[in-house]
């Protein structure tokens, strides 16, 4: 059962662009975030809903700002589906 929530694929999407752009294992991302591979794998997947913390980490991780890590998330296909998971 996947997680349809489209705000956290087009997270996932920058999380593994970003990282396959800097050349980084899923584990040496989550070693450099000091979070667990397996969820770097889910938010990847759009299967984790991150905390602040754990994309500030992210972010930090793969030197570039939250804002940037963030990039397209509340675009309105995206802002659609998360309204549309709320209800």
């Amino acid at each position: 059962m996947g997680n349809r929530n489209q705000g956290l694929n087009v997270l996932g999407q920058n999380v593994r662009k970003r990282r396959e752009e800097k050349e980084l294992t899923q584990e040496a991302l989550a070693e450099l975030a000091s979070l667990d591979p397996t969820y770097i794998s889910g938010i990847e997947r759009g299967m984790r809903n991150p905390s602040v913390l754990s994309v500030l980490r992210i972010a930090k991780a793969l030197g570039i700002t939250t804002s940037k890590l963030m990039e397209k998330v509340d675009e309105p296909t995206s802002a659609n589906g998360i309204l549309r998971n709320l209800k």
